[in-house]
């Protein structure tokens, strides 16, 4: 099965995105695809490589960036929302992108589900 996702809630402030990473894992380790992971509203937050979590904690963003390298997963930033937070390319983890909400479209249509995240 072929899947899409979106997150839109931040790293820290909502249990969703590591629910979201979690569940991206286990579809891929059971033989799924991931066919997107949309980041919209403060889950924009989640593409940002100015995030320094203490040494003890999980570091969420460097999570996505190395799932998307390993297995060639689109990790896609909300244009729109990520500028009325102050993320632009230049501070994007490794892996992220930006563009519109046109992807989350073409997600929900390529993809067999488009599971949500956040609120």
């Amino acid at each position: 099965m072929k899947f899409g996702l979106m997150v839109s809630t931040g790293p820290y402030t909502h249990q969703a995105s590591d629910t979201a990473f979690q569940f991206a894992k286990a579809a891929l380790a059971r033989g799924h695809e991931i066919q997107r992971v949309f980041f919209y509203h403060d889950g924009v937050n989640n593409a940002t490589k100015l995030t320094e979590p203490p040494q003890d904690d999980r570091h969420i963003v460097n999570r996505w960036s190395k799932l998307a390298a390993e297995h060639k997963i689109d990790l896609v930033v909300c244009i729109a929302a990520a500028l009325r937070r102050g993320i632009k390319d230049e501070v994007l983890a490794n892996g992220f992108r930006i563009s519109g909400l046109g992807q989350l479209v073409d997600s929900g249509i390529k993809a067999d589900r488009l599971v949500v995240f956040g609120d």
